[in-house]
């Protein structure tokens, strides 16, 4: 597994980066939620630079990716990684990868003096959960997930 190397992403690579997003999507059997598209990417990560993008490469192929951007927490006083979409293509799992970026994700955050590295998963997805537990993760069970999106973010915003 030494042969990993990792690489950011460049404005060039927007369509590998949406290919990576859809077969996460459809992985998770969500497919039909991502309304993300070349340009919506190009100019939300490379233009307003609102999130980065690590890729996993071996033998010159990019073989997955993690999408993430710097939150901030109040109770620490500093920033934190979100990690929105980690993904490793199934023909390179189970081979230490997905490991090898949280490493990397980690050793980020602490280079960079940060107090966390969080994401969330789905609970249906128990070999990741199984995963992340055994890496040390702990789930964060007296927190909910709150969201306004589409509609219902616009309707509040117009009041």
């Amino acid at each position: 597994m030494c042969d990993i190397s990792f690489r950011y992403a460049e404005e060039k690579d927007v369509s590998l980066i949406l290919k990576f997003i859809r077969d996460l999507a459809e992985y998770e059997g969500l497919l039909q939620e991502v309304v993300a598209t070349e340009d919506i990417l190009r100019e939300w990560l490379f233009e307003k630079k609102s999130a980065e993008v690590l890729f996993a490469v071996l033998d010159g192929k990019e073989i997955g990716f993690a999408l993430y951007f710097y939150n901030f927490s109040t109770f620490l006083g500093r920033s934190g990684i979100y990690l929105e979409d980690l993904y490793v293509d199934p023909l390179y799992r189970g081979k230490g990868y997905g490991k090898a970026i949280l490493k990397k994700l980690a050793k980020t955050a602490v280079e960079k003096g940060m107090g966390r590295l969080e994401w969330w998963c789905l609970d249906s997805n128990t070999k990741s959960i199984g995963f992340y537990l055994s890496l040390g993760a702990e789930a964060m069970e007296d927190w909910t997930v709150y969201r306004l999106s589409g509609e219902t973010l616009n309707a509040l915003a117009k009041e």
